[in-house]
């Protein structure tokens, strides 16, 4: 198997790791990133002993939403193997779940600027490239990843 590029490709603005249990990580390189964020649901609530006639907000559970990965290229096929493993059953927790770190790279392309880190996330759908023989340098269209939770820290 080839050595992995370390950057994959300088036009790609987002540098992504997916990391497993023992910190292997497998680097691409994406155009555009979509779905970064969290929401705390907020019910309403009034105890039967609340003399007004109004309810109290409670905060609920967070939910994180889908992360979209689109137009990226990859500099090794592990990415593939994991999308692969979790397709043909392996239901393992060290197969499943990934810590995938997003960064946001400045304009020389060599210095992240953010980084957002996804816990327990996993592949939910991989859409291939179209394949053209004049300018076909795209790996991956779009990669659609569930997770549990996202920090988001400055670099």
């Amino acid at each position: 198997m080839a050595e992995p590029r370390e950057f994959p490709y300088p036009n790609f603005a987002f540098r992504v790791k997916i990391a497993n249990q023992d910190e292997k990580g497998i680097l691409a390189g994406f155009q555009e990133v979509s779905g970064l964020g969290m929401e705390v649901a907020v019910s309403e609530y009034r105890p039967g002993n609340y003399r007004e006639a109004v309810t109290q907000k409670v905060m609920g559970l967070g939910k994180t939403p889908d992360v979209t990965l689109k137009r990226g290229v990859i500099g090794a096929t592990d990415l593939f193997a994991w999308i692969k493993q979790l397709r043909d059953g392996d239901r393992s927790r060290d197969a499943f779940f990934r810590t995938v770190t997003i960064q946001m790279m400045a304009e020389d392309r060599a210095t992240a600027i953010l980084e957002w880190t996804l816990k327990n996330a996993r592949p939910m759908k991989y859409t291939g490239p179209a394949l053209n023989g004049k300018s076909s340098d795209v790996a991956i269209e779009e990669m659609v990843l569930s997770c549990e939770n996202i920090e988001m820290n400055a670099v």
